[in-house]
């Protein structure tokens, strides 16, 4: 089996599960879930990022944290 034979596979499994996987992505355990690695990969990035961009970090965290979780 091939790469595209793999990458075949995957997209059909996809469009066979798309909507399992859209209700999971926008569920309570995948919003608790991503709460927490989105609040630590931003309080990451305000430790290595100048103070300035603090804000910038909560913005794009925001717009992350609304494309998955029910909230």
């Amino acid at each position: 089996m091939g790469i595209d034979d793999i990458v075949n596979k995957g997209k059909e499994l996809f469009e066979e599960n798309k909507n399992k996987i859209e209700g999971l992505l926008h569920s309570e355990q995948a919003e608790d879930v991503s709460d927490k690695v989105l609040d630590g990969a931003a309080d990451l990035a305000k430790k290595v990022a100048p103070d300035s961009a603090d804000a910038k970090i909560d913005e794009l965290r925001g717009k992350a944290d609304g494309a998955v979780g029910n909230e």
